[in-house]
């Protein structure tokens, strides 16, 4: 059931269209649906952007950048696909319509799989008489470059739905976790979030600029939470005694340091302090093909060695 041959992206947004592109780079069909005024034209050339990457870190051996349908209507790209992934715009009321639009097409035993990041599998659920076959597959941006994919059901999902779409991510180099249970966010935005309130907050008391903090990140912590998870890293922080000893070891240190963690909001003086921090650097085409470039470089570097 996972070797999906025809699947389907609804939304051909940032989200969406990188979404495609995987799925093409993995010699599937693919239909898309986007109501936008051009939205055809921006979705290929999104493809033939990313193409050389994908190329490059070995997923489009067997792909056809050319393989989509674009379709008017979602009802008519939904009806052959044994997979389909939605990521419209995160507005429930949006994705209950469109739910509703297509629910009567689905092909029996498709999956329908979410890219919400804000919205939670129960909001969405409103509305199906039967939600077996819907569930969570949240990716991190851009899709076709980061593999983490959160998936989750609940106790309205079908179980075989849930292991079946983390089978067919991991068919297409996906990594996968299991949210087992509902929380805004899921689990991945919570943590980037947490450590971006932090950041704000050091910001804001003056203890080092935006640029600085950011700098900290990517030049520390960052390069080893890029191979192993906090906990793991720092059950080798310490030798033979392991996770164990290293709670015992800083245990006062931590507490200290979460007691003395901040609890910034985004308001307009927030946002305008941290706009402000970012003047100066390059234009946003340019920072994001930097950013693209380190991605790959650094999945080309690790490809093999987990």
């Amino acid at each position: 059931m996972t070797d999906f041959k025809h699947v389907c992206s609804l939304g051909a947004g940032v989200i969406g269209a990188s979404w495609t592109a995987l799925f093409l780079a993995s010699g599937r069909t693919v239909a898309v649906y986007d109501p936008a005024p051009g939205a055809e034209k921006a979705l290929r050339e999104y493809v033939a952007r990313a193409w050389p990457t994908l190329v490059e870190l070995g997923l489009a051996e067997h792909g056809n950048p050319d393989a989509i349908r674009f379709h008017s209507d979602a009802k008519t790209a939904v009806q052959d696909a044994d997979f389909i992934q939605e990521s419209v715009p995160e507005r429930v009321e949006l994705k209950h319509a469109l739910f509703a639009e297509i629910r009567a097409d689905l092909k029996p035993g498709a999956i329908l799989a979410s890219s919400a990041s804000g919205l939670t599998l129960s909001e969405m659920q409103v509305g199906w008489r039967d939600p077996a076959r819907f569930v969570l597959g949240h990716p991190f941006n851009p899709p076709h470059l980061i593999p983490l994919v959160e998936v989750m059901g609940n106790d309205r999902t079908d179980p075989a739905a849930i292991s079946g779409a983390e089978d067919f991510y991991q068919t297409i180099g996906k990594i996968t976790i299991r949210v087992n249970r509902e929380v805004p966010g899921h689990v991945a935005n919570r943590l980037q979030a947490a450590v971006w309130r932090e950041a704000i907050h050091l910001v804001r008391e003056g203890v080092a600029s935006v640029e600085d903090v950011d700098k900290a990140m990517w030049a520390g912590p960052g390069l080893r939470w890029a191979a192993m998870g906090p906990t793991t890293l720092f059950h080798l922080g310490a030798g033979a005694g392991g996770l164990e000893e290293f709670c015992t070891r800083y245990a006062d240190s931590f507490n200290r340091w979460w007691d003395d963690l901040g609890t910034p909001h985004l308001d307009t003086e927030t946002a305008r302090m941290l706009v402000n921090g970012m003047k100066g650097q390059d234009n946003p085409a340019e920072m994001s093909a930097r950013r693209d470039a380190l991605i790959t470089a650094m999945q080309k570097a690790t490809r093999g060695l987990r």
